[in-house]
């Protein structure tokens, strides 16, 4: 029996593995000690063998209320996940894992690595509509990329896309990928409209360090990207400094942050209602963005979500909050789920990768319904 982390995205840190029937385990934090709540490993054992793995430090985790009715996944070949018995209590969560194969990777969710980032950069450049630029480099020395579609015409409305400020929100860039393999689908007419009318800037993963790190929320010092958009640091923050400078020189016109919650077990929307420059015209385009969305997919929903920021108290620290008080544009932060869409659930393999994809591809149909208001 073997466990292993040491890999892109890899957490977990061994206690006791001397009993197949109650291995300890514990969740690495992320640098600063602040968050932790990924995991990401590799269990190595005897086929037809059940490992018990117990992971004690669970219940000072950054969001203990995630693990109730939380399942871990699991794949043998890294391309499909499915779900395993898992069991919170007592501070401690539980993962029963009985191995088909000599190994198996578990995962708080299916990880989206480094490798596969930089796999989609590439494939998407290939593109004719797509370039790429180089917005800088993050504290570890990895490259900020930004995906630029279009023709790049100034009367064309500019729409920004960015995911994984948070990088154990993994659905994020499978949403992303979704999302990007729809809009260059030079058969697909909701595309063909959309660039028609809008050029797109897409940040595929924000936090590329914490990513490869195994992080749950900040980066490589430590520093929740998503609180540092009103006054962003090449020493703290370059990854939010970078897409700000970028940003003020494109303008935006709609703005959509892709994130995941580990409470909430559905999809929904949260909007910048709070923030000091909300106007009717925000107003109207908010709801008809909702609306479209409700249509377009089926798992977004809106009777769950955060509850909205009184007028004028938004934290506008928040990229989605600061985007919308800056340019007076729409802007929302998507959230979907760790555990499964409790409105459609799918017992076997819970929220997942194709959940996310899909997402993606409906996301187009809401921003044309509202590309010609923006």
């Amino acid at each position: 029996m073997r466990i292993s982390a040491n890999f892109d995205g890899g957490n977990i840190n061994v206690i006791n593995i001397d009993k197949h029937d109650d291995i300890q385990l514990a969740i690495r934090p992320d640098f600063g000690d602040e968050f932790y709540q990924w995991f990401n490993f590799r269990l190595e054992g005897e086929v037809g063998q059940t490992y018990t793995l117990n992971i004690l430090n669970a219940g000072t985790a950054s969001y203990p209320k995630g693990w109730e009715d939380y399942q871990a996944v699991a794949s043998y070949d890294r391309q499909t996940w499915f779900r395993l018995p898992t069991q919170y209590e007592n501070g401690v969560l539980t993962i029963q894992a009985e191995l088909d194969c000599e190994a198996m990777q578990i995962a708080y969710f299916a990880p989206y690595s480094y490798e596969r980032h930089l796999d989609l950069i590439s494939e998407a450049q290939l593109h004719p509509s797509v370039s790429l630029e180089h917005l800088g480099l993050t504290l570890d020395g990895r490259d900020m990329t930004l995906l630029k579609i279009g023709d790049g015409d100034t009367d064309k409305k500019n729409i920004w896309i960015t995911a994984r400020q948070h990088p154990g929100e993994t659905m994020a860039e499978w949403l992303v990928e979704g999302l990007l393999n729809r809009l260059l689908d030079g058969d697909c007419p909701t595309s063909k409209a959309l660039l028609d009318k809008a050029n797109f800037y897409i940040v595929p993963n924000m936090n590329p360090d914490g990513s490869a790190r195994g992080h749950l929320r900040t980066n490589a010092v430590g520093t929740n990207l998503n609180r540092e958009w009103q006054t962003p640091s090449l020493e703290k923050s370059p990854e939010v400094y970078y897409v700000v400078n970028k940003m003020q020189q494109t303008g935006v016109d709609l703005f959509y942050d892709v994130h995941g919650d580990e409470g909430l077990p559905y999809v929904f929307l949260a909007g910048c209602e709070g923030v000091p420059n909300y106007n009717d015209k925000m107003a109207a385009l908010q709801q008809q963005f909702v609306s479209a969305l409700t249509i377009a997919s089926a798992d977004f929903q809106t009777e769950f979500g955060y509850d909205k920021d009184e007028p004028g108290k938004a934290n506008l620290t928040v990229g989605s909050n600061w985007v919308a008080n800056t340019f007076s544009c729409l802007s929302n932060t998507l959230e979907m789920p760790f555990k499964d869409n409790a409105n459609l659930a799918d017992p076997f393999v819970g929220w997942s990768p194709e959940r996310s994809t899909y997402l993606g591809e409906a996301s187009l149909i809401a921003m044309l319904t509202v590309v010609d208001s923006l």
